[in-house]
């Protein structure tokens, strides 16, 4: 059970990270960036925005269960995979470049994490 709640502290990590990404692209379109208190408070009441803080709040609580079973040098690098997950996703929903270079250090990371996985 303890890998289930480290997928869902990565699962919800990423949905709020390109929750997030998403949402402050669309308040850009909409809105001044410059004028930094209104555009942050346009944010922080947007209901896509408070659902990721909810996700982030909630892959919290799941690290703490983990953290309970799992020793931390074993399911931390499992954590790494959210960069795995948010470059293919944010090339896939947000239209941002997919370079080698991001590719091939998302490899490294895969494979860092298979390494520090074992034993």
């Amino acid at each position: 059970m303890s890998y289930v709640y480290v997928a869902a502290t990565v699962l919800l990590t990423v949905y709020g990270q390109v929750v997030v990404k998403w949402q402050v692209v669309e308040a850009a379109r909409h809105g001044d960036p410059a004028d930094r208190v209104a555009f942050l408070l346009g944010l922080i009441v947007n209901p896509w925005i408070l659902s990721a803080l909810a996700a982030a709040f909630g892959a919290a609580l799941c690290w703490m269960l983990a953290m309970a079973k799992l020793d931390l040098s074993h399911a931390y690098p499992f954590v790494s995979l959210s960069f795995v997950l948010v470059l293919f996703l944010s090339a896939a929903l947000l239209g941002e470049p997919l370079s080698l270079a991001k590719v091939s250090g998302v490899a490294l990371i895969v494979a860092g994490v298979a390494l520090g996985s074992q034993g």
